[in-house]
């Protein structure tokens, strides 16, 4: 009894930890498909990344792939209605106004 306790105390520990990458990539904004996946693949080329970083992502990439994975369909369907996404917008409004009607020149001081 003892024992499956502590397999199992083990394996739980595995699946809560594991993943970080896709909870970090879905608590933002939209990122497209497996941004979690990407964000650990992006985070191995890293040439500042230590090797310490390097031995995490590559333990928990099965994990992270597993969760983006399973999140898959949320990902496909999800609006993008976060802080980043609105001010991108507003900002590219703004830029297609003053292409259109450019910003009047300041006087000199």
């Amino acid at each position: 009894m003892k024992n499956i306790l502590l397999k199992v105390a083990i394996v739980s520990g595995m699946v809560t930890l594991g993943g970080c990458s896709s909870v970090m990539s879905h608590t933002g904004g939209k990122e497209g498909l497996y941004p979690g996946t990407r964000a650990s693949s992006k985070m191995l080329m890293d040439d500042d990344a230590n090797l310490a970083v390097k031995s995490f992502v590559v333990l928990d990439m099965p994990f992270t792939a597993v969760a983006d994975t399973l999140l898959l369909p949320w990902d496909m369907f999800r609006k993008d209605n976060s802080v980043k996404s609105r001010v991108e917008k507003a900002e590219a409004a703004n830029l297609a106004t003053n292409s259109v009607i450019p910003p009047a020149a300041m006087p000199a001081p």
